[in-house]
């Protein structure tokens, strides 16, 4: 009983700092979108260097966690979270959008640290498989609800996008530090039992790519990633842009965190479903729903709605928007249960190769970074904003793949104990 409830310690403890990952991911936009107002190139520019941290972090960060375990990292990458945060603040007080970048890449460190902390710890506290994912699902819910107040927030806080606009998103920078700062000391005093300890001793024979279902995942949440943050992103750039009405900014923040509430929905029912229904079969199914949602979204392109949702927390009055916007934002539904679903299914039977192979998926994590970027790039010179999710289609299917012939382990041969 002693050790179930120290367990049920650590595994709430990683839900928090699930949460604080998608609070922090999700501040770029917003001030992407306001440093996009004075140069053309800065929307996703912030976003592409939080992600780019992730390449460059990945593996440090799996070694830290051999070295230091679970909690010391993490407390280090909340400290660090604090420092990004602040320096994306000091960026709009003295007006230069490299402190921002500078501010978005340290902030891309912690991050990722957090998420090598707690997607490895959370399946080995479920003990892999069905229940493992289920606890990371649970997370990922509680991540969703973060990353729903976020776009949320700051659009409610901006309402018109002007490039002055930043006096009006300093309050939520400055929650978020002092959110960090307060969970750096909560978790200092609880202590964790962690199911991985002592591992710097242990020998590696191979690499995690060594396993051909682990290779695939890191290509998996790579182009995961970039769906999950380009699907809403784009669409909060192109509302906010290209509305034409006033008060666009505070709608497309809306629709985005829309996007992100629906993500909380389909976690939280995954979270419920896991236990029953595998991984395979959850990726196989959102897979195919997301292709088709996001294909509708491009031929419906010039169909306008008029759009009143009222969800208590989400409001949007009499705003006419396209009928895409609704297709993206379902897509939420679909991008819920992804990462769960590939981390679970690339780490399944890698024994004491988890903890490396969670520094790779951070690694890979940096999609989220190159491919809005990507598809940002694409939009003005070529395709316009519709046309540009033609590369998300493409992202799907890869993980539709996946899903249904990669995330076979056919190296069973390799020891991992």
């Amino acid at each position: 009983m002693a050790q179930q409830k120290r367990n049920w310690v650590a595994i709430i403890t990683m839900w928090f700092i699930f949460g604080m990952i998608s609070f922090v991911t999700n501040m770029a936009a917003p001030f992407g979108n306001i440093w996009g107002m004075s140069y053309e190139w800065a929307g996703m520019a912030g976003n592409l260097m939080n992600f780019t941290a992730y390449l460059f972090m990945g593996i440090p960060a799996g070694n830290m966690l051999i070295k230091y375990g679970y909690k010391k990292t993490a407390l280090i990458a909340l400290i660090v979270g604090a420092i990004g945060l602040g320096i994306q603040l000091l960026s709009g007080v003295v007006s230069n959008i490299y402190v921002y970048l500078l501010g978005a890449l340290i902030c891309g460190f912690c991050v990722c640290m957090l998420n090598t902390v707690v997607n490895p710890m959370l399946n080995l506290l479920g003990g892999g498989g069905n229940t493992g994912n289920q606890l990371i699902q649970a997370g990922g819910t509680i991540n969703s609800l973060t990353g729903t107040l976020t776009p949320m927030l700051a659009g409610m806080l901006v309402g018109t996008l002007t490039k002055d606009s930043f006096p009006q998103v300093a309050p939520l920078i400055i929650t978020g530090i002092v959110i960090f700062l307060a969970a750096f000391f909560i978790i200092s005093f609880i202590k964790i039992d962690e199911p991985q300890a002592n591992l710097s001793n242990v020998k590696y024979e191979h690499s995690p790519w060594a396993f051909r279902h682990a290779a695939l995942g890191f290509i998996a949440i790579f182009f995961y990633v970039g769906i999950e943050i380009a699907t809403p992103g784009m669409m909060n750039q192109w509302i906010s842009r290209e509305g034409g009405f006033e008060g666009a900014a505070a709608v497309a923040g809306s629709l985005a965190a829309i996007y992100w509430f629906l993500m909380l929905i389909g976690r939280a029912a995954s979270t419920a479903l896991s236990g029953k229904v595998s991984s395979r079969t959850q990726l196989i199914t959102v897979s195919v729903v997301g292709i088709a949602l996001i294909i509708s979204a491009i031929f419906t392109g010039d169909i306008k709605i008029n759009l009143n949702i009222n969800l208590g927390f989400i409001t949007i009055e009499n705003a006419t928007v396209p009928l895409s916007c609704v297709f993206i934002f379902l897509c939420g539904l679909c991008t819920s249960v992804m990462w769960g679903g590939i981390f679970n299914l690339a780490t399944e039977g890698l024994g004491k190769y988890t903890a490396k192979a969670s520094g790779w998926f951070m690694c890979l994590v940096v999609g989220g970074g190159v491919m809005p970027y990507i598809q940002d790039m694409l939009v003005r010179p070529v395709t316009g904003y519709l046309n540009s999710y033609w590369l998300i289609v493409a992202m799907l299917a890869y993980i539709l793949y996946y899903a249904l012939v990669g995330c076979k382990n056919v190296n069973k041969d390799i020891k991992v104990d």
